[in-house]
């Protein structure tokens, strides 16, 4: 599913009136018409009312103007507040704001804070909401009248649609523009919005749905879109079949090296991901003094002593070992627990050069990467990074919250200049390929924010690439089956406190409701998502 930038949905537009011949007036049409219907379903059915349509002077507003006449001609007492002067409305917008005119839809033009004070009482008697002020052109803070606006919206606390996005919500980064409305729902036109799926956009957009308004389906895969959202009906065919003669050998063989001193659950979470995903054999490699602690804490997988630091860290000494272990094997992780000593440090970045099979790096293993990022471009095999916000924060030289801010930037960039994958966790997770294309996650919850919950995803995309799925596939598919699990569980236990190692003993469900029939449990409607509001976090 293809999700769009302001910019690329405006290049669709105009390719579509220009290059197909469908008017803009259509288009405009076609959007208040679903507009409406979403509205009607999602909001007003619940109970009825007066209904206020806030509207701007652009295409926004004209898609509101449009919604005012459907509900007017449906007998729902609709009220448009135009927060501009009627002679400055043009185009498509001007022509259907002249059709309420010809209907007697009542308009009201309130042109500064003066006039905007005179109307408060009428607008404080409407019973619901539309938004349909600023549209995803926007990039800078709202100021004057119109945050004064958007305030008085929201203080009301009465029910809100949005037209294509919550006006002041950045389209293209989720970020609130100063203010923001905050919607129960939204529809959007032709195709999501980048800032729909972004947090803090997600929770200011309330329930999205995707009107279909006469955009060939073939326009935005030639207008170059980048982003996308990971469904479950493209990735239910990825794992591969397996015969009725397999064997532990046909599954894949992983090797993990992890744990130190005080870290040894990191280890053994990663090692017993690994199988939770299906891999045919797993061999965790970890300090020789911690080899007895972890075969206790791990049964299916292999352990391997390693030689360590006088601290207790692997050594660089290892690498011939390493080099030897890696040689029938499908994936190499590196990094849960490991710590951050330098004779690691060194280990890692031979292993980055040198390694035959695919790589994943998590944890400590991206703290010593950090140090000199530029080791990456000397990598000799694909890898997959996966930092949280923190970590993203320490590999790009920028503060925590500088990542947060433009979350899929950071990463598709980081992604294209290092010739990586990389899974940048947290609320709605992005995953970068190094061609630039980005992929979004809808799955997981903020029972998530516990300790253990990486080093069981690290475990989990080694296992998938160990079974011979593709690298972006697969970190597509462990993203979302991480966070689908962790859902199972708040559904079932409790929105907090259940554990990392729950999470990992709930993979196998998760796969199982991807495989089959219930593969689209998240989104119960090909054509409507629904976006609990949740805080972000990492």
């Amino acid at each position: 599913m293809y999700l769009v930038t302001a910019d690329e949905m405006r290049r669709m537009d105009r390719t579509t009136i220009e290059s197909f011949g469908v008017p803009g007036r259509v288009l405009m049409e076609n959007a208040g018409r679903g507009a409406t219907a979403f509205f009607l379903k999602s909001i007003y059915g619940q109970s009825t009312g007066p209904v206020g349509i806030a509207a701007g002077r652009g295409n926004n507003g004209g898609d509101g103007f449009v919604m005012a006449r459907y509900l007017f001609q449906k007998g729902i007492p609709a009220t448009v507040f135009l927060f501009s002067p009627k002679d400055r409305i043009q185009g498509d917008a001007a022509a259907n704001l002249k059709l309420l005119d010809a209907m007697g839809v009542p308009v009201i033009e309130i042109v500064d804070e003066a006039a905007f004070e005179s109307q408060k009482s009428p607008m404080a008697h409407q019973h619901f909401w539309i938004d349909a002020i600023l549209g995803t052109g926007l990039s800078s803070d709202v100021r004057g009248y119109f945050k004064t606006v958007i305030d008085f919206v929201n203080d009301l606390k009465r029910p809100v649609f949005s037209v294509d996005i919550p006006s002041g919500l950045n389209a293209d980064t989720g970020q609130v523009c100063g203010v923001c409305i905050r919607a129960d729902a939204t529809a959007t036109f032709g195709f999501a919005k980048v800032g729909h799926l972004t947090y803090p956009g997600r929770s200011y957009t309330g329930k999205l749905k995707v009107i279909e308004i006469g955009i060939p389906p073939h326009v935005a895969e030639a207008i170059g879109c980048r982003q996308h959202l990971i469904t479950a009906d493209v990735l239910n065919n990825a794992f591969p079949p397996r015969q009725p003669t397999a064997h532990k050998g046909h599954a894949g063989h992983v090797l993990i090296l992890a744990g130190s001193p005080g870290k040894s659950g990191a280890a053994a979470m990663a090692a017993n991901a690994a199988m939770r995903a299906g891999a045919g054999l797993v061999t965790l490699g970890i300090p020789e003094s911690l080899n007895p602690v972890l075969e206790t804490m791990v049964i299916e997988p292999m352990t391997v002593g390693l030689p360590e630091t006088e601290q207790g860290a692997l050594d660089e000494s290892a690498f011939e070992k390493v080099r030897s272990l890696v040689e029938d094997k499908r994936c190499l992780a590196v990094g849960p627990g490991i710590g951050t000593a330098a004779s690691t440090g060194r280990l890692l970045a031979r292993l980055i050069e040198e390694s035959p099979i695919p790589m994943v790096i998590d944890a400590d293993g991206l703290n010593l990467i950090a140090a000199d990022p530029a080791v990456l471009s000397r990598s000799n095999a694909p890898m997959v990074l996966t930092p949280h916000p923190g970590e993203m924060a320490r590999l790009c030289d920028l503060s925590t919250a500088q990542v947060q801010e433009d979350r899929i930037g950071h990463a598709r960039d980081f992604a294209q200049k290092h010739g990586v994958h990389l899974v940048l966790k947290g609320a709605a997770t992005v995953v970068a390929r190094p061609d630039g294309t980005v992929f979004l996650n809808a799955t997981g919850n903020p029972g998530m924010a516990a300790g253990g919950m990486g080093d069981v995803l690290t475990g989990l995309l080694a296992g998938l690439i160990g079974q011979g799925l593709d690298i972006s596939l697969a970190a597509r598919a462990a993203v979302y089956l991480h966070g689908l699990a962790a859902d199972r569980l708040q559904s079932q236990k409790a929105p907090m406190g259940y554990l990392a190692t729950e999470v990992m003993d709930t993979l196998p469900e998760a796969i199982k409701a991807l495989m089959g029939e219930n593969g689209r449990l998240f989104w119960p409607e090909t054509d409507e998502l629904f976006y609990p509001t949740r805080p972000a976090g990492e």
